[in-house]
């Protein structure tokens, strides 16, 4: 049985104040489902699961990698994620990518009847599980990204880049 962890909430020792620089490394790919890495200003933060890659196809598809501009988006101003998360912003021909809690990822999800979480935006764990398609502790390490940015005051400019390992 998995425990909670309560993952502790670190002071930003880099970066200009109310900047958050966020660095998504991708480094494990499946024909459903891309893992990564994710940083805030030098410091892991979790790990991501995303869709795997199918041409930036809107639902089906993670996003390109590139340099994108985020914003923290209020539960309030969302119909379907009852906390704050990340908005990430000016994805081509994309809208609405999120950061947000989630354990799996299966672009066929309509098809084969199997759970996904994600239908394009990007997961995030403490842990990965054995199976390449699944992150777990995903409320834990959600929790702990919008803590890291909000209580070291980071919301002001958010930036993120994607890169693929």
């Amino acid at each position: 049985m998995l425990q909670k962890v309560k993952m502790p909430t670190k002071k930003n020792t880099e970066g200009r104040a109310g900047n958050a620089n966020l660095l998504l490394v991708r480094d494990t790919f499946s024909d459903k489902s891309v893992l990564g890495k994710l940083y805030c200003n030098s410091e892991f933060i979790a790990h991501t699961l995303e869709l795997a890659w199918r041409d930036n196809e809107k639902s089906v598809s993670c996003i390109p990698s590139g340099e994108y501009k985020c914003r923290v988006r209020l539960a309030r101003e969302s119909a379907t994620r009852g906390y704050v998360h990340l908005l990430v912003e000016d994805v081509p021909n994309r809208s609405y990518i999120l950061f947000h809690r989630g354990n799996y990822a299966n672009s066929n999800w309509k098809d084969n009847g199997e759970r996904s979480d994600t239908r394009g935006c990007i997961l995030t764990g403490t842990h990965r599980a054995q199976s390449p398609d699944k992150i777990l502790e995903s409320k834990v390490a959600h929790s702990y990204l919008m803590d890291y940015i909000l209580s070291n005051q980071l919301s002001k400019e958010i930036k993120l880049i994607i890169k693929n390992r």
